[in-house]
């Protein structure tokens, strides 16, 4: 009696080999996804430590007792974004020194920007009249507390404006 049974050839035949290739050319895409994705989910970003002064004016370009409306690139890191962004703040010199104080541009009502206001001599908000002195204090309406202000250094009479200090 003869053996019926079909031998399987010995060795790799095409079949075995295209398998072997799909499920290798699956396993470096899924890694190729997987890795990327891991690292994002399980990693914190990377501190980028950004300037922390901000050369803003001349101080020279500042009058005395006249509140000063400047504009200035800001860098503002978000995760992995870093985004440039123009910023602006109100710049108040006391006198003919190098005392300045900066203010940011929104009110602590709502967040309407506001402006200065001559014939009054304080910041007025538009959006629902809340009055602030020159110094930054409420004068009247509905802002429940007074301007939040930069931190501010002024070196080689440059202004140099910090980081946002929001106002007790």
């Amino acid at each position: 009696m003869s053996n019926t049974h079909s031998e399987e050839p010995q060795g790799t035949t095409r079949r075995s080999f295209y398998t072997a290739f799909i499920y290798g050319i699956w396993g470096v895409i899924t890694a190729a996804l997987a890795v990327p994705a891991a690292l994002y989910l399980l990693l914190p970003p990377s501190i980028r430590k950004e300037s922390e002064w901000i050369d803003a004016s001349d101080l020279s370009n500042i009058p005395p007792g006249k509140p000063t409306e400047i504009s200035f690139q800001h860098k503002r890191i978000d995760g992995w974004k870093v985004t440039s962004e123009k910023t602006t703040a109100w710049i108040v010199r006391k006198d003919e020194s190098d005392k300045v104080t900066a203010f940011a541009p929104q009110c602590t009502h709502l967040g309407c920007a506001y402006h200065w206001e001559e014939r009054n001599n304080s910041f007025v908000c538009p959006c629902h009249a809340s009055e602030f002195s020159a110094d930054g204090q409420v004068l009247g309406g509905p802002a429940p507390r007074a301007l939040d202000r930069y931190q501010v250094k002024v070196e080689a009479g440059r202004i140099k404006i910090g980081s946002l200090e929001p106002h007790a």
